[in-house]
């Protein structure tokens, strides 16, 4: 079975072709055209201008990349949602045309489930020689860790999840964009303070960890990123020394991992999965996979982390979710159907 993925839910627009049996998936083509450059005068994603560079991509992306005819696909994978609903429309009704005009089935997908499932494009090439290589298996507990999301999922098997924790407040990734801005970093802010962190003290400051101690699995960076703003308008003085803002990242980044880990390592004593799956933008982030991996390997779980190509957005992890949704044909829909849903949960 061969899957297109289209993926048009933030400021990446991307199409992939994945083809699998089984649960061997193997990426054939992956394309991913961002638009960091575009939305950097404006310090963050604009929708309609999203929107906008998604259609000017997207088509010449297709004639590329795929048949005309839609030659050789066996379904469509699209993400409906959550994210810019602009954005998030383009994809979709490029997806439906396509779907009608080639008479193949149409596959919608959660952004999220996307996420989880990238873990299933990292078999054939594992960067990390120490990672396991086989498939993850069930239960599994998944960390989404994104700029909109900061959650632990109970995944029971294919397509089966129940949402265990979520933030009160900010989501993680949010938390990282917010600290960037105050520290005058450029968009995107997230991989910015990881980089400027490599050379700080993580133990320069102790920001806060909410819910660190709370008898749940529920997450809060809101009063974070209160304290790395407090402790930022206290040094003043010290706001274009290096080395200060430097210690300033490396300590809050050394917050946001210590709770992540935690609360992930208190899911896996609880439930006691036969996986654990890191998922979402932010698990780009090297320090809070080498500590989860650690961690996760002194409880005795695998821990399974997508290659960093497949850990942002991209259409490959849509695809590889469709390949899963393909194989009970309830999860077909009518292109006429479908919506893009701007707010749509895992759960």
């Amino acid at each position: 079975m061969r899957i297109l993925g289209i993926e048009s839910s933030c400021d990446e627009t991307a199409i992939s072709i994945i083809s699998g049996k089984k649960e061997k998936l193997i990426v054939e083509k992956s394309v991913v055209l961002s638009q960091i450059q575009t939305h950097q005068k404006y310090g963050g994603v604009v929708p309609e201008v999203a929107a906008r560079e998604h259609l000017l991509a997207i088509f010449p992306m297709l004639e590329q990349e795929v048949p005309f005819d839609g030659r050789g696909i066996d379904a469509i994978a699209v993400t409906f949602g959550p994210g810019l609903a602009p954005a998030l429309r383009i994809g979709v009704e490029v997806a439906k045309t396509l779907a009608l005009c080639w008479g193949v089935p149409l596959i919608p997908i959660c952004h999220m489930e996307g996420h989880i499932y990238a873990c299933w494009l990292s078999n054939e090439k594992r960067l990390l020689s120490f990672l396991p290589t086989r498939a993850p298996k069930f239960p599994a507990v998944c960390l989404i860790v994104s700029g909109g999301h900061t959650e632990l999922i109970l995944m029971k098997d294919h397509g089966e999840f129940e949402r265990i924790g979520e933030t009160r407040d900010d989501a993680a990734g949010e938390a990282f964009d917010k600290v960037a801005k105050m520290l005058g970093l450029q968009y995107p802010g997230g991989p910015n303070v990881a980089k400027l962190a490599v050379g700080g003290n993580k133990d320069a400051f102790y920001f806060s960890r909410g819910f660190m101690d709370e008898d749940n699995f529920d997450f809060s960076f809101s009063g974070l990123k209160t304290a790395v703003l407090y402790t930022l308008r206290k040094h003043e003085e010290k706001l274009s020394d290096d080395a200060f803002r430097q210690d300033i990242a490396a300590s809050f980044q050394e917050a946001v991992v210590d709770v992540l880990t935690h609360k992930s390592m208190k899911a896996i004593e609880q439930y006691h999965p036969k996986s654990f799956i890191l998922a979402g933008g932010v698990a780009a982030n090297i320090e809070l996979r080498d500590r989860i991996i650690k961690e996760g390997k002194q409880h005795n779980v695998p821990v399974f982390v997508p290659p960093f190509t497949y850990s942002v957005d991209n259409a490959a992890m849509i695809a590889a979710a469709g390949y899963f949704r393909a194989q009970d044909s309830k999860n077909f829909i009518n292109p006429v159907d479908l919506a893009a849903d701007s707010n749509l949960d895992i759960v």
